[in-house]
């Protein structure tokens, strides 16, 4: 259940709330990434590591890193139409964001909301995949199409999106109509001159990653990146961020914690790059 009452003791203004948005009812081949979120929290907290990123900043001791529960879903409609009124009520008191998913649907009701209340967003979208269809198997709210509904919603003022190496021609094509900056993993060199010069909301997909350095996903998509090459981006990233998504983590597929490990060492750095 989301704790809402932790919010009250820390400084609204500058705090940053960690969120478990444990959906996976809109994946397709596999279930299993609504698992994803207790994963990634466990390895946060892991005996074997610390609380640090590599700035040597210690979110054990940030005051304003606050971990405030999991949402709890109902039967009454699809999940992802139940996201955005609980997100917005933490948006409109100034708390920034990070939510742990789950599969790349949520990210839908994330932008959505936050465009409420940053209207120079944009989206920085890691991923092998696009997740533009129009619609999927259809579902127009599945995870291979969040990006559709925020891009035919004008949701934000630009999308980029990073490490693609499964686009169709049909996604392809989504992607010039709705005017998405892609750099595909061929051409990943590319991102060494991107410039980000608006609010950046990042959406991360763990399958961006190639399987070696990431076997708890749900699609193997081989050519990714490594772990060093998604960490530098992060940190090179020159604008404000406003908030973020960490998704498609499937524990039923990890080895050994691997990918959970990864995906808090990316929550880290996203986080002191949140609290700049």
């Amino acid at each position: 259940m989301i704790d809402l009452e932790k919010l009250k003791s820390i400084n609204k203004e500058s705090s940053v709330a960690i969120i478990s948005v444990p959906s996976d009812e809109n994946s397709t081949f596999l279930k299993g990434t609504a698992e994803g979120p207790e994963k990634i929290i466990e390895a946060l907290h892991i005996d074997s590591s610390n609380m640090c990123a590599e700035n040597r900043v210690d979110l054990s001791k940030e005051e304003r890193l606050v971990e405030i529960g999991s949402f709890e879903f109902n039967d009454n409609s699809n999940q992802v139409l139940q996201i955005e009124e609980p997100i917005n009520k933490i948006l409109e008191n100034g708390v920034k964001i990070i939510a742990l998913g789950g599969d790349h649907a949520i990210s839908y009701p994330l932008v959505k909301a936050h465009s409420n209340f940053f209207k120079d967003l944009t989206v920085l979208h890691f991923d092998a995949h696009p997740d533009l269809y129009h619609e999927f198997e259809g579902n127009k709210y599945s995870h291979a199409c969040p990006f559709a509904r925020v891009m035919e919603q004008n949701l934000v003022k630009r999308m980029v999106s990073v490490g693609i190496r499964g686009m169709n021609q049909h996604q392809k094509e989504q992607g010039v109509k709705f005017g998405v900056e892609t750099i595909e993993m061929k051409n990943w060199v590319e991102v060494n001159s991107l410039k980000l010069d608006s609010q950046v909301y990042i959406s991360l997909d763990l399958d961006i990653l190639d399987p070696a350095f990431a076997p708890g996903i749900s699609h193997y998509e081989p050519g990714g990146c490594s772990s060093r090459d998604v960490i530098n981006l992060i940190q090179k990233i020159n604008a404000q961020v406003v908030g973020a998504d960490i998704v498609e983590l499937n524990p039923q597929r990890d080895i050994n914690g691997m990918t959970a490990m990864v995906a808090a060492k990316f929550l880290k750095e996203i986080a002191v790059k949140i609290l700049e």
